[in-house]
C-alpha cells in the first residue's frame, strides 16, 4: 500500500529534473498525478516516463489562463486535489543588479513567485479539506549569491508564503510547507554550471558535508514526506535538503 493511495496530486514544472522525480515517486506511491510543462514534446515524454494514471497539461505557471485550464481539466475528470506541489520556477537567467532589465526581472519573479502564488489560489476550489501543499523554494532563498538576486528573493518569497498560507488555510486543515533543495543533479544544474561543470561539482563536494550534490530522487523523497500523513504535525515549515551545505 502506497503512502498516497487514492490521492490526486498536481505537480507544476514536472517535465524534467526535480518535478519529474516527484511525479514519478508520487505515482509509485499510488497517486493519480497531473503534471504541467511549457513544451508539448517534453510533456509527452514525461507522461510516457511516468507510465499510467497521469495527465499532462501544457502550460506556464506564470500565466493565469494556463492555470485555469489546468484546473478545468481536473474538474472535467470529476476529480479533487489532495496534494499540490508548486515546483515551476526559473526565468531570465543570471544578471547583476546593474545588468538586470525589467523584462528579465519579470520573467524570473513571475514564474518563480507569482506562479507559485496563483498556482495555489486557483487550486483552492478543488483542494480537499486536509490537503497538503508543497512549495518548492531553494537554499538560494537564504544566501546572497551574486548575479542571482531576483531568483534568490523570489525563492525567499516562496518560503515566506508557506507561513502565510498555513495561517490562512488552517480552518480547512490544509498544511503548507516549503521544500528547499540544494545543488541537485539535473539538466538545470548542468546548464547553470556550463563549461565549468566538472570543476564546479568537485568544488561543491568539498563544501557539502555529505561530499556530493543531491539526486532528484532524494528531493522527491522529501516531497513525499511533506505530502503524506508522515508529516501530519508539520506546517508552515521549511525542509532543507542540501546535504548539510547551508546548515554547517
Amino acid at each position: 500500500m502506497g503512502q498516497l493511495d487514492g490521492k490526486v496530486a498536481v505537480i507544476t514544472g514536472a517535465t524534467a529534473g526535480i518535478g519529474l522525480a516527484i511525479a514519478k515517486r508520487f505515482h509509485a506511491e499510488g497517486a493519480y498525478v497531473f503534471i504541467t510543462g511549457r513544451g508539448q514534446p517534453a510533456l509527452d515524454e514525461a507522461v510516457g516516463a511516468i507510465g499510467g494514471n497521469v495527465t499532462g497539461v501544457r502550460g506556464n505557471a506564470s500565466v493565469i489562463a494556463d492555470l485555469d485550464r489546468l484546473y478545468s481539466v481536473i474538474r472535467a475528470q470529476g476529480r479533487r486535489v489532495d496534494v499540490l506541489v508548486a515546483n515551476a520556477g526559473g526565468g531570465g537567467g543570471a544578471a547583476s543588479v546593474e545588468e538586470m532589465t525589467p523584462e528579465r526581472f519579470d520573467l524570473t519573479a513571475n514564474l518563480t513567485f507569482r506562479g507559485a502564488y496563483f498556482t495555489v489560489q486557483r487550486a483552492l476550489p478543488l483542494l480537499t479539506d486536509g490537503a497538503t501543499i508543497v512549495l518548492v523554494s531553494s537554499i538560494s532563498a537564504s544566501n546572497g549569491a551574486p548575479r542571482a538576486g531576483v531568483y534568490n528573493a523570489s525563492k525567499a518569497a516562496v518560503r515566506s508564503l508557506a507561513r502565510t498560507l498555513t495561517a490562512e488555510l488552517k480552518e480547512r486543515g490544509i498544511r503548507v510547507n516549503a521544500l528547499s533543495p540544494g545543488p541537485t543533479n539535473t539538466q538545470g544544474f548542468a546548464n547553470f554550471a556550463g563549461e565549468r561543470g566538472a570543476e564546479f561539482r568537485q568544488h561543491l563536494a568539498t563544501v557539502i558535508p555529505v561530499g556530493r550534490i543531491g539526486r532528484p530522487e532524494e528531493i522527491a523523497s522529501a516531497a513525499l514526506f511533506l505530502a503524506s500523513a508522515e508529516s501530519s504535525f508539520v506546517a508552515g515549515a521549511e525542509l532543507v535538503v542540501d546535504g548539510g551545505m547551508s546548515q554547517v
